[in-house]
């Protein structure tokens, strides 16, 4: 299996507290008196995780945390990114931490082939905090871009649930660029929200990715926030519902640069639309595998209803800690399996129709889109 779409783990063992908003979407505290090891993935963990570290099924929380300090943060690291199975990672590496384990080491621990998916809203705020004039902003922002995709599998933008430069997605004249680059660089360490800004990367990264043949992978429903940026919430749980994106989406197919819709849920649906109706978008179920567990099945069968076996893709958006990653792996086998034998048991997919599609899905359309 590829993952296709991932961030890094940590690399030490945190406190209960920290642990159990690693694998809750908000990243918010439980409620008072309650704990994020009641939910699907909690429970998940408490089953499927616990065999991996030693211990047996549906171990009690302190039990399980006890023995995750026991072992240590390496080791766990390293079972269950082994034990997900996956021969390649491509890494998300930003916004960066040093508490989180970069592409080569998610490699080495997991095993697997490690590369880097460059995270376009990084390379243009350290542009912008590099303290040049506003008239050379776009030119060294095109020459970082370029820079730092010659030694990446693919592009991200999470701009999607920033600010999103609303209908108007032309490219922005050199005038207005200059203009905006005036007043962003008056503020360098701000989060990207002007539109003109935002409409001018989304272009020059597209034409970074024309040129190496990359792809750009677009980040669109939950907040980003819950992915450790530490900005307050400027974009709430399912604001960036991929039909916003048609615009942008549809101006990308004459250049050829595949589009990639991750972390699609709850408008996993409306993605799959897309990606059935433009030959350049791709989809995957992203973190909303590991975070449903047992009901993941369901997200996975309402993908497969529309989107081409060769537009699917297999990414376990995990963040922070490995236990994600293994979940989403376990979980994705799991669902299409069951999907898979029912399609055969109804007579409407054969058996190696059905071994080629899950190929597709798990491996083979990621290794061709990006290039590996």
């Amino acid at each position: 299996m590829v993952d296709q779409h991932c961030h890094g783990v940590r690399r030490d063992d945190p406190p209960r507290s920290g642990f159990e908003q690693l694998v809750a979407e908000g990243g918010a505290p439980a409620p008072p008196g309650t704990t994020h090891f009641d939910t699907p993935a909690g429970a998940a963990i408490r089953r499927w995780c616990a065999p991996v570290l030693g211990l047996e099924p549906h171990a009690s929380a302190a039990v399980y945390l006890s023995r995750r300090a026991e072992l240590g943060a390496a080791e766990v690291n390293r079972r269950l990114l082994r034990g997900s199975g996956v021969s390649a990672f491509l890494v998300d590496a930003g916004p960066e931490s040093p508490g989180l384990l970069g592409p080569a080491e998610m490699g080495r621990l997991g095993g697997a082939v490690a590369d880097e998916i460059v995270r376009l809203e990084e390379v243009e705020r350290d542009v912008a905090e590099a303290g040049l004039p506003a008239v050379g902003y776009a030119g060294a922002l095109r020459d970082e871009l370029a820079a730092r995709a010659a030694r990446a599998a693919g592009l991200k933008t999470v701009a999607a649930h920033r600010r999103w430069p609303g209908s108007d997605l032309s490219r922005p004249s050199r005038g207005s660029v200059i203009a905006a680059a005036g007043r962003r660089l008056a503020d360098p360490k701000a989060r990207l929200a002007d539109p003109v800004l935002v409409r001018h990367l989304l272009w020059a990264a597209a034409d970074v990715a024309r040129e190496r043949s990359l792809p750009i992978q677009i980040h669109c429903a939950f907040s980003e926030d819950a992915h450790g940026d530490g900005a307050s919430g400027d974009a709430a749980f399912g604001d960036a519902d991929p039909a916003r994106l048609t615009g942008f989406v549809r101006a990308l197919a004459p250049l050829g640069v595949p589009v990639v819709l991750v972390h699609c849920y709850p408008h996993h649906r409306q993605a799959a639309y897309l990606a059935s109706v433009f030959p350049h978008v791709y989809v995957d179920a992203g973190l909303a595998v590991a975070l449903t567990g047992a009901g993941s099945a369901h997200i996975l069968r309402e993908l497969l209803e529309l989107v081409p076996f060769h537009k699917q893709m297999y990414g376990s958006g995990c963040h922070g800690a490995a236990e994600l990653c293994y979940l989403a792996a376990l979980y994705h086998r799991r669902g299409l399996a069951r999907l898979l034998a029912g399609r055969i048991a109804e007579g409407e997919w054969s058996v190696s129709d059905a071994a080629r599609i899950a190929h597709m899905i798990g491996s083979a359309n990621a290794r061709r889109v990006y290039r590996l």
